[in-house]
């Protein structure tokens, strides 16, 4: 990805994850305040998952920080999986958070106490569930325009947050309001569960970009479709394809007529890689020439493993 690009990249990550930090400080004081007030195990799960979000927050602007500096000396393919890793750290304080939060909740059942200010407590939940949509929405934005997994990370994590709202909004109805015992902490278990399931799939997706997983099997396809329909060229192998960060990084084995010159095949490489950087913007691409038929020795025993 080319320096102008990667810094307006940079520059639109870096927003989000300032916009994430904001409501999470402004959400997190407001909920304390209902927490105390109410008693609700609901409601402290939800103020436990706001406390960490305000973690989470900073671990991602440090990661889309680190993300967006341009590569170095030390960091030939760029810095790109400092993403990853914030998402990764963000599992962490999740998952630590979820069994607080269940812990809580299963000692709640012997409590025959109701919540107190039910009404305080759904009044801040309809305002964090306004807050969360608006701060959702924008990081919508700027994932479409960005592909940040950390961002991406976060939207997940505050999107699951909304039905976590309401959730204590409906535990404090049922438990303080409808008399039925027990709601206030069902819910709390369940809104552990919900922050253990997406943790996990955040933390797969991290781990899957961490250990270079290749492309999925349509976009493998499409991309070889692309560079055989390139005329001169005879056929493609040994494709490798991995994503970090905000960068493709593509690697491959094009055959083409033995007898060409060097500087036919080097023009036909120029048509490749353009036609590549087209549909796959911001790629970083290799391409090796090989001459119609000729494998590598050990690049076809790689293959014959792949297979």
């Amino acid at each position: 990805m080319d320096a102008t690009r990667l810094e307006a990249r940079g520059k639109l990550t870096r927003r989000a994850a300032i916009a994430s930090f904001s409501a999470a400080l402004v959400l997190g004081v407001v909920k304390a305040y209902a927490a105390m007030e109410t008693g609700s195990v609901a409601m402290l799960g939800s103020l436990a998952d706001t406390a960490l979000d305000l973690i989470a927050s900073i671990i991602t602007l440090i990661g889309v920080r680190v993300a967006a500096e341009p590569a170095d000396a030390d960091h030939r393919f760029g810095h790109g999986k400092a993403e990853p890793i914030a998402a990764l750290l963000q599992t962490v304080f999740i998952t630590v958070s979820a069994i607080g939060i269940g812990w809580r909740a299963v000692q709640a059942f012997t409590n025959e106490t109701p919540p107190a200010e039910a009404e305080l407590g759904i009044g801040v939940s309809i305002f964090a569930i306004l807050v969360t949509l608006a701060l959702v929405s924008y990081q919508r934005v700027i994932v479409s325009r960005t592909g940040s997994l950390a961002i991406d990370a976060d939207r997940m994590h505050y999107q699951s947050d909304l039905l976590l709202n309401l959730s204590v909004i409906a535990a404090l109805v049922l438990d303080a309001m409808l008399g039925m015992r027990g709601a206030d902490p069902l819910f709390g278990v369940f809104i552990a569960l919900w922050l253990v399931w997406g943790a996990f799939k955040t933390a797969r997706h991290a781990l899957d970009m961490l250990m270079d997983k290749e492309w999925p099997d349509e976009k493998r396809e499409a991309l070889k479709a692309l560079v055989c329909a390139v005329p001169g060229v005879e056929g493609i192998h040994e494709l490798k394809t991995r994503h970090a960060g905000h960068t493709d990084f593509i690697q491959f084995h094009i055959w083409v007529d033995p007898h060409m010159t060097v500087q036919a095949a080097h023009d036909i490489v120029d048509v490749v890689e353009a036609g590549v950087l087209e549909a796959f913007p911001g790629s970083d691409i290799l391409v090796h020439v090989d001459p119609s038929g000729h494998f590598d020795t050990h690049a076809a025993q790689e293959e014959s493993h792949a297979k």
